[in-house]
């Protein structure tokens, strides 16, 4: 699909926007959904624009569109989400990669460095996979608790494992002993 989409940043006009329209087909949404790990993909489209943002940077500004269906974390029961969301990209001609090692992007930057093109159907793919739920849950499914220990000893529980749980009851009984 990538090289479909592929628009040259050379070819860009610089005093007009460039429209795009992607809408992948059933052999590309097969793709699409096995590279996420979805059980199913339908009505995927990306439709938007780039432009250009002052002398030597570029903007891409879409909407993503998309119905998807992920496994629920409880039952495995497919679970359906619609994704409509706004996708923007800046691409940025002076880019300059961060020295520090343990460097964080800052949350909700969109910003690329510019290379020789711009790909909306990359770009598509992507944002697709950072708008997916991360853990899609049936309506209703509950995870039951789970009791694991040793035969015949007390399973420990939620409960147990709160840090100040303890401290009631130790409070309790150095009052009985005053």
């Amino acid at each position: 699909m990538s090289n479909q989409t592929s628009l040259r940043v050379a070819d860009l006009p610089q005093n007009t926007s460039t429209p795009f329209d992607l809408r992948p087909d059933a052999k590309e949404l097969a793709v699409i959904r096995e590279d996420l790990g979805l059980l199913g993909l339908r009505k995927l489209s990306f439709v938007g624009d780039v432009r250009a943002e002052g002398k030597r940077d570029w903007m891409l500004a879409g909407k993503l569109g998309a119905t998807v269906i992920q496994p629920c974390v409880v039952t495995l029961e497919p679970v359906t989400t619609r994704i409509d969301v706004p996708v923007t990209r800046v691409y940025l001609a002076d880019w300059t990669d961060p020295d520090e090692e343990e460097f964080e992007i800052p949350e909700g930057d969109e910003s690329e460095p510019l290379g020789h093109e711009i790909d909306p159907g990359l770009v598509m793919t992507e944002a697709l996979s950072l708008a997916l739920p991360q853990y899609p849950r049936k309506d209703g499914a509950e995870l039951e608790q789970a009791d694991y220990t040793e035969p015949g000893k007390q399973a420990m529980t939620d409960e147990d494992a709160k840090p100040f749980a303890g401290l009631a009851s130790l409070r309790d009984a150095l009052k009985k002993d005053e």
